[in-house]
């Protein structure tokens, strides 16, 4: 059974006293270098260097999940899936079976929140390698953290073998219908908050007094449970949306995959962008296979990603991790994607809602990436 938009509101009626209801940001001066074509010399290198580079006209609403419970949109989900959970089987059975995830931090420590606001036991499985904050943080809600290897494949082994010893109920990171409406959330209050923003000031948009809403939407794609949700809550409306993955040792499985029209069940990658590190899961490949929902999916550099965080610390003064900026990097500098805005909206441009998924990292994490 996939999504709709009606379970998306429905799920943000359930979650709503759980979690925060972030901010939506613009910035002029980062609408300013998305509107100028990048330098040739930028180009190097790229299978754009020698052309012309395009010149598309961007307007970016930012939705600040960096802001949200636990520092990731990831809290949408997991209050979600353990509210329908308790709902469903009831609160003494969840409790005394307990729930177990893996992930390389930011659900996990969604999932500790919810357990530890439900009462309820959580068991999760860690890569070694995840970022200290994130594993204090999911430590510091009460869960037992039990360390893996850093693929899905070590990871689910390790899952395998604790649900044997205590038969805890798993909440998947992100393939699970439940997962998926939580996140799609995200959507649903980008959507309101571009509305409010617009009619207070109207020449924030490239379509200022036209009434022409966002245009686009553009996720980050790890294992693709917020790009599918809100594809779906989006589904029913004009509004494109698009994915975002970085490149670095075949992390843009999804890209891929749809170029090869075939789902790519594994990936083995240590980009920077660490929340993007895992497969597309099959529901949510479900979804953002379907051209109808999901317009196209992107990738860029680890350079290209770094660039991006660097703008938003220094000109917005926001602090996010690099996963949260594989969007906005591909509308700053994939020619592909800035090309086509071009050709799909001409002089007036696009307004474009661009998710940031978390801020979970270090001031130690964020110097090592510049030093």
């Amino acid at each position: 059974m996939l999504p709709s938009p009606v379970a998306i509101h429905a799920a943000h009626s359930l979650i709503n006293p759980y979690i925060h209801h972030t901010p939506l940001l613009t910035s002029r001066t980062l609408n300013t270098i998305a509107s100028t074509p990048q330098s040739p010399e930028s180009l190097a290198g790229t299978p754009f260097e020698g052309q012309d580079p395009s010149h598309p006209r961007l307007r970016f609403f930012f939705k600040c999940e960096n802001y949200q419970r636990i520092g990731a949109f990831k809290a949408r989900g997991a209050f979600h899936a353990l509210l329908r959970l308790v709902e469903e089987r009831g609160e003494e059975w969840v409790k005394r079976r307990g729930v177990i995830t893996h992930s390389s931090g930011n659900h996990a420590q969604a999932l500790a929140l919810a357990a530890s606001t439900l009462n309820i036991p959580a068991y999760i499985v860690m890569p070694r390698i995840s970022t200290s904050s994130k594993i204090a943080g999911t430590q510091s809600h009460g869960a037992e953290v039990i360390f893996s290897g850093s693929t899905s494949v070590e990871r689910e082994a390790v899952v395998a073998d604790i649900q044997g010893r205590t038969n805890a109920i798993l909440v998947p990171p992100y393939d699970d219908y439940n997962i998926i409406c939580g996140q799609g959330t995200t959507g649903l209050e980008l959507e309101g908050q571009y509305w409010e923003t617009v009619r207070e000031e109207p020449g924030l948009s490239a379509h200022a007094g036209n009434g022409g809403g966002l245009d686009a939407v553009i996720t980050p794609i790890g294992g693709g449970g917020l790009n599918a949700g809100v594809a779906t809550f989006f589904s029913d409306k004009s509004t494109r949306v698009f994915g975002a993955e970085p490149n670095f040792e075949g992390a843009d499985d999804c890209r891929r995959g749809l170029e090869a029209r075939e789902h790519v069940p594994a990936v083995s990658t240590l980009t920077i962008a660490d929340g993007l590190r895992t497969p597309v899961g099959l529901l949510n490949w479900a979804i953002i296979s379907n051209p109808s929902k999901v317009a196209g999916v992107y990738a860029v550099t680890e350079e290209q990603i770094k660039a991006a965080m660097r703008l938003v610390l220094e000109r917005m003064k926001v602090v996010v991790e690099p996963s949260a900026v594989v969007g906005l990097a591909v509308c700053l500098y994939n020619e592909d994607f800035r090309r086509r805005v071009v050709t799909e909206a001409g002089e007036e441009g696009w307004d474009i809602g661009i998710v940031f998924s978390g801020g979970n990292t270090t001031v130690e994490a964020i110097g090592k990436l510049y030093s």
